[in-house]
């Protein structure tokens, strides 16, 4: 059964009514997903293997862990499907530390993938609001098969939209944020990639990425609507930046550094 953008986003919207009601609850189960996440981290308490051996089975686990990585999930039996899937990731790191490419592909945990509203669900009721972090995180909510990077083949011609945010303000943001994407209140046909918050210190951010930054009436009506679905004053500062010169300030920023003897 075809259901319309409206209709996809009161389904969300009265998911999440149920999560204002049972958030006291949730924050334990968070810490339980985390562990579930890095379950493959866990130490091995078997005997020790010969060389060739162990080589063996780790290359048959990368090959079993890829399966699992690339199989795309599938609405249950009577869930209502989305128009995309999408995978929810998070990341934290130590600040003033800066980060290669490598190790920051490295420091995003997946957290997992939905392809239903009701799958959406059962992962965002046990996750912790955004307003209730720590440090230096970060979540991200990216079509599935599109790492939150740069750099991937999704997103090198792209830019995001950027807002910053006072203090106390970032989970509802955010929130409304993820519906309206998963809902298509976009009306931008494929070019939305995902969606980023990220809690700082003194602020925080939420940005919303897309494909092609050459494309200014697209990037214009993102604009529009994430403006309309924040509901966000009309002095509200909203900035656009191309992933090209997103790497080039990050590449001078780390060669500044190196050069001063920092890493």
């Amino acid at each position: 059964m075809a259901y319309s953008r409206r209709a996809y986003l009161s389904i969300l919207y009265t998911f999440v009514c149920v999560w204002d009601r049972a958030h006291s609850v949730l924050n334990q189960y968070y810490d339980v997903l985390k562990d579930d996440d890095s379950g493959d981290h866990e130490q091995d308490n078997s005997p020790p293997k010969d060389s060739e051996k162990e080589k063996n089975e780790n290359e048959e686990k990368d090959q079993n862990t890829t399966k699992r990585k690339v199989r795309a999930v599938v609405p249950g039996a009577g869930e209502h499907p989305l128009q995309y899937n999408y995978t929810f990731w998070y990341s934290r790191r130590t600040p003033g530390r800066p980060a290669s490419t490598q190790s920051y592909e490295q420091n995003i945990k997946q957290i997992g993938s939905f392809a239903s509203v009701e799958q959406f669900w059962r992962f965002y009721s046990h996750m912790i609001r955004p307003g209730d972090l720590t440090g230096h995180s970060d979540f991200h909510l990216f079509k599935e098969g599109i790492k939150p990077m740069w750099e991937d083949e999704a997103n090198k011609s792209g830019g995001k939209w950027i807002i910053r945010l006072r203090k106390g303000l970032a989970s509802r943001c955010w929130e409304n944020l993820i519906l309206a994407m998963l809902g298509e209140q976009f009306m931008v046909g494929e070019e939305i990639c995902g969606a980023v918050v990220s809690v700082r210190f003194q602020e925080d951010i939420i940005s919303i990425w897309n494909k092609t930054a050459s494309d200014q009436a697209t990037t214009a009506r993102i604009r529009d609507t994430l403006r309309r679905v924040l509901n966000l004053p009309p002095n509200t500062i909203m900035e656009y930046k191309t992933h090209t010169d997103s790497i080039k300030a990050w590449e001078d920023f780390h060669g500044l550094v190196n050069a001063s003897g920092g890493r």
